[in-house]
């Protein structure tokens, strides 16, 4: 019983020290957004600041013209096509290509399938210069649809893994039952595949959403203007040439840690399962 007890208190002292270091910076960001510039530098740092200042989220809600804080708005609307067409072309080709990887059995499989993930396991700046080669010679520069391409080029592969393995999992007697009834590999797909993998699906749409959304080295590259730059690189541009305002970064980044907040809370109960059930076979 005591083993027990101090196993549980550990258990709870370790959750709240983790929720401690993961949950700082996110605090520290709320109250350096809302304070005075000259008190995120006096020492020692007040958490809770003496005089709440909320006119660096007016500035980018309300901004007009060509300033940093206006372009933020625009952004957030790049940054959203983006990372939903990201998705939406990346699970696409994934869902079928893992399908094809998990159901079917021919030569190569799994060699294909590793140099798949090879391809994602390359470090970003290494195919810099062939993407930026070939984005310029199609005149894809600056523009959304030249980023979406990018990121599916190293969000596919991730997709596949995942899925992949999430599909071995399966039974495949549930596919061969559906081709008994009549179903083609598409029916059996749609109909028996994709419902009994709806955790993994879940799964991997938030992550592959987080990957194109939190992008920073291809969207600072490949972007120069403010009708194409992504929420990273505007909020790298709040940062001046001779000074910066550390609470407007902080403001910012508030602002685009939501909607990964929010997709996670919505999909919190599939995200465990899903890895975890995925992760059995491959």
């Amino acid at each position: 019983m005591k083993a027990s007890r101090r196993y549980l208190i550990f258990v709870h002292v370790a959750a709240i020290l983790v929720a401690v270091v993961i949950l700082a910076p996110f605090a520290w960001m709320l109250t350096a957004s809302v304070s005075k510039p000259t008190a995120l530098i006096t020492r020692p740092y007040h958490w809770i600041p003496q005089h709440l200042d909320f006119s660096r989220y007016s500035q980018i809600f309300q901004g007009k013209g060509q300033d940093v804080a206006a372009s933020f708005r625009h952004s957030v609307i790049n940054s959203t096509i983006v990372a939903a067409g990201t998705v939406i072309i990346s699970m696409g080709v994934g869902i079928l290509g893992a399908y094809a990887f998990a159901m079917l059995r021919f030569r190569f499989r799994r060699l294909t399938l590793m140099i798949f993930l090879i391809t994602y396991m390359l470090p970003p700046i290494a195919l810099l210069v062939p993407l930026y080669l070939i984005m310029s010679s199609l005149g894809l520069l600056d523009s959304d649809l030249g980023l979406i391409i990018i990121y599916c080029s190293y969000v596919t592969p991730f997709v596949l893994w995942i899925l992949s393995n999430y599909f071995m999992t399966i039974p495949a007697e549930l596919e061969e039952a559906a081709r008994v009834d009549g179903c083609s590999r598409m029916g059996a797909l749609f109909r028996i595949i994709l419902p009994a993998a709806r955790p993994g699906l879940f799964a991997t749409i938030m992550f592959a959403f987080l990957l194109a959304w939190d992008e920073f080295l291809y969207a600072l590259i490949f972007t120069s203007t403010s009708a194409s730059k992504t929420i990273p690189v505007a909020i790298a541009d709040f940062a001046g040439r001779y000074s910066t305002d550390f609470g407007l970064v902080a403001a910012g980044g508030l602002i685009a840690s939501v909607p990964p907040v929010l997709l996670a809370i919505t999909f919190q109960r599939f995200v465990v399962g899903g890895l975890s059930a995925g992760a059995v076979k491959g």
